[in-house]
């Protein structure tokens, strides 16, 4: 089966994403950093809005959208956030919803509050 490694800084040690058979899209575990560095933004509801367009970013680059999505995992090591995140998130779909887990975790990366990972399926057209 063929696999396409979405890599946009081949420095990590891991893809963006890989895409299988050209319509199955893994996405490795995003969180929401400040466009271009290794810094979680002040306020969370900014941090959310990075999540999200990274995400999207990231489905781009397979030539799919946010409502390709069909299952994600969102790691957060503070639950008390997860009406806050889910106002935000809201706002980035047009069509139904992926299925989705949230759960509580540890400590994040450089202090992040959310870390997202999914599975995306190219819709047939």
């Amino acid at each position: 089966m063929h696999r396409k490694h979405i890599a946009r800084n081949p420095a990590l040690p891991f893809s963006d994403a890989v895409l299988v058979g050209g319509s199955t899209l893994y996405i490795s575990g995003r969180i929401g950093l400040i466009p271009g560095t290794t810094q979680v933004p002040e306020h969370v509801d900014q941090e959310i809005v990075y999540l999200m367009e990274d995400l999207r970013s990231v489905l781009h680059s397979a030539g799919m959208t946010l409502d390709d999505l069909v299952s994600l995992q969102i790691f957060c090591p503070d639950v008390s956030l997860w009406e806050q995140f889910n106002a935000i998130y809201r706002t980035f779909f047009s069509g139904p919803l992926p299925a989705r887990a949230f759960l509580g975790s540890g400590p994040l990366l450089f202090g992040a509050h959310f870390e997202v990972m999914g599975i995306a399926v190219k819709s047939a057209t």
